[in-house]
């Protein structure tokens, strides 16, 4: 028998912002053959934080599991709520962590944190960079589940030559460290004329227009296309040749297993859980945190290295097998059945 299942997360993808777990994996459930309410759209971050908890009020005695994603900035307090919640209508409720800076919150905010996970039904972690550290902080009931992706969607080029044609995909934000993207091409452009780089995503933090500004001063041949549809910048992707990730903090993004699943061979910093997903040399190339010279070397071995790049892009693409849908729906079969 199907169950029921509250979904609470930032279902903000509608609002033009970048869609999140509760905006991909819900509608995945729903197809299984579950019953899913959501909450919230609601743009502002107080009445999101109440439409969630009249939402669980209400509908507490129709569902059976209720679904919370779980960050570590400040939405980790709705999701604090939320379970304090779910405790006092004694609802089994899986937090679904998201966010590289997890650990530190665990670290920062223990008592909340002990509240939260330590009565959780489940834990579920999308990568093992977040289940190695919270089973140190011990906790239990953890379950490694990838982020989904429907592979299908996604189309492997092959590529015979390399060129220095750069994309980065990722919210603008501080975290992120956009404008290390820009310092790369700069230094490109030294050697390498021809250089391009397309960025794409939404602005969150002001940064888009930071970059923008920079860009322009110093004449740079940037592409910023801002929030597009996923079918559209799939395809731009085919028009570049080398994957860029300047993150200062991360856990899994998605947009890396997909700039894989894509073919395009990625260079990463080497920051929270990217070491779990990338190893060096053989499906991605990692850095240092902030190294623009780390990252100008390592595109400049992909350009010089043609069998380098090849095997990575190759083996990459082999290793987001385990990300597809249809590998990863029984493990939430599982959990929720």
């Amino acid at each position: 028998m199907k169950k029921t299942i509250l979904y609470l997360g930032n279902k903000l993808a509608s609002k033009g912002f970048t869609p999140t777990g509760i905006d991909t994996l819900g509608p995945k459930l729903e197809n299984l053959g579950f019953t899913v309410f959501y909450a919230s759209s609601k743009r502002a971050k107080l009445a999101r934080l109440l439409d969630m908890v009249w939402v669980l009020v209400k509908k507490n005695s129709e569902v059976d599991h209720v679904i919370i994603d779980t960050y570590s900035t400040q939405n980790f307090w709705f999701a604090y709520a939320a379970a304090r919640l779910c405790q006092l209508f004694n609802l089994k409720y899986i937090p679904v962590l998201h966010g590289g800076n997890l650990p530190e919150r665990i670290k920062n905010s223990k008592k909340a944190s002990d509240v939260l996970f330590e009565n959780a039904f489940k834990i579920i972690a999308p990568s093992n960079y977040l289940a190695c550290n919270f089973e140190q902080a011990g906790y239990k009931r953890i379950t490694v589940v990838p982020n989904a992706l429907a592979l299908n969607q996604y189309t492997f080029k092959f590529r015979e030559e390399f060129q220095p044609k750069l994309l980065w995909v990722r919210s603008f934000a501080s975290i992120y460290n956009p404008m290390l993207a820009l310092d790369i091409l700069e230094e490109m452009l030294v050697k390498f004329p021809e250089a391009q780089l397309c960025m794409i995503g939404p602005d969150k933090d002001g940064s888009l227009e930071i970059c923008k500004t920079e860009a322009a001063k110093k004449n740079l041949p940037v592409t910023f296309t801002g929030k597009l549809e996923k079918s559209k910048w799939l395809d731009l992707a085919s028009e570049y040749d080398i994957f860029i990730n300047t993150t200062h903090v991360d856990n899994t993004p998605v947009s890396v297993i997909e700039a894989m699943a894509l073919g395009l061979p990625v260079i990463s910093t080497a920051v929270g859980g990217i070491p779990f997903i990338i190893t060096n040399k053989e499906n991605g190339l990692l850095v240092n945190d902030s190294d623009c010279n780390g990252f100008v070397t390592a595109i400049q071995t992909l350009l010089g290295d043609r069998k380098l790049a090849k095997q990575i892009s190759n083996t990459a693409y082999a290793y987001t097998r385990q990300y597809d849908w249809e590998a990863v729906k029984n493990h939430w079969a599982n959990i929720l059945t």
